[in-house]
């Protein structure tokens, strides 16, 4: 038996709080923008990109909501990439792996910084 450490749950986790977000914020999305707006329950100026821009880059809340919406996005999406590319057949190495996440992190931290600037 080995004790050898795996990252794996670390990322099946970052991959379960990127689809539970998912599956939270982007119906909402759906809903607001290919319905609210064309039905008319919601205002076309409400969704302005003055306002979206101001909301969503100019206030701490708007890049939280960002964050939260994006960064697990990522995570989830790359995961489901790379298994779902193991699963069609094709068994790609360590180093596609460490190049997927990798990569992911970096798009990670490069969303927090811009938003924190």
């Amino acid at each position: 038996m080995s004790n050898k450490r795996h990252i794996e749950p670390l990322l099946w986790s970052l991959f379960g709080a990127g689809g539970t977000t998912i599956a939270f914020f982007f119906p909402a999305i759906i809903f607001v923008v290919g319905l609210g707006v064309p039905l008319e329950i919601i205002p076309a100026e409400a969704l302005s990109y003055e306002r979206m821009s101001t909301f969503f880059l100019e206030s701490w809340i708007g890049k939280l909501v960002l964050m939260v919406a994006l960064v697990p996005s990522y995570w989830a999406c790359i995961h489901r990439i790379y298994h779902g590319a193991h699963d069609l057949g094709f068994h790609p190495g360590v180093g596609v792996k460490v190049a997927c996440y990798g990569g992911t992190l970096i798009l990670s931290l490069a969303t927090i910084a811009l938003l924190l600037v």
